[in-house]
């Protein structure tokens, strides 16, 4: 038997995001171990112990009863399901073990020191050198530079990017760059790109 709790009565509301079909059987026990779940969206999936059984949907609104939104990767849940349109989907909880659940990483918290501006190492840079991009995710907001003279990796921040008047650059676009250094290695503070008399 598995820990956490027991639920009562049987949560029998229809969930309209998955799909608009009716239940299509008896409700079943099925124990499982999560394999996804997303706890903004709501719901998430279990890999049933038997494999006839597939992958059972679990919905946030099933979780309520044990104080939960949503469960971690690994979590050992004891089930009621029934078959729907498209698999199994878990009507009622009655047990959750987080022993094998994946720990989720919670983010580092930034200390004080850890970013650095790099227009406050503009004065301690060096002259503009010949640079070319290695990679650049603009969603992630950095990328990195390969040093012409020993193919060395710089670090570059968006921000210097746009101080330079550049919404984005691309992998072996030759540039100019001034490099400091700085606590986790060389970083790019000043680019620009790289006119053709200079290459």
């Amino acid at each position: 038997m598995l820990a956490e709790g027991s639920l009562g009565a049987t949560n029998m509301r229809e969930d309209t995001h998955r799909d608009g079909n009716a239940d299509t059987g008896d409700l079943i026990a099925a124990d499982g171990t999560i394999k996804w779940f997303d706890g903004t969206r709501g719901f998430g999936f279990a890999v049933a112990d038997d494999p006839a059984l597939g992958d059972i949907l679990i919905h946030f609104s099933v979780l309520q009863p044990h104080g939960r939104r949503s469960l971690p990767e690994g979590a050992r849940v004891e089930t009621r399901a029934v078959l729907r349109g498209r698999g199994y989907q878990a009507r009622e909880i009655v047990g959750i073990d987080l022993t094998g659940a994946v720990e989720e990483v919670q983010p580092r918290a930034r200390r004080e020191g850890d970013r650095i501006d790099p227009v406050s190492l503009i004065d301690h840079a060096g002259s503009f050198e010949g640079v070319t991009v290695k990679w650049f995710n603009r969603l992630k907001g950095y990328g990195f530079l390969v040093r012409d003279s020993d193919g060395s990796d710089v670090f570059v921040h968006m921000e210097t990017l746009r101080r330079a008047g550049l919404t984005g650059i691309e992998p072996d676009l030759p540039m100019r760059a001034r490099i400091a250094d700085a606590h986790k290695g060389p970083l790019a503070v000043v680019v620009e790109e790289r006119r053709a008399e200079d290459q």
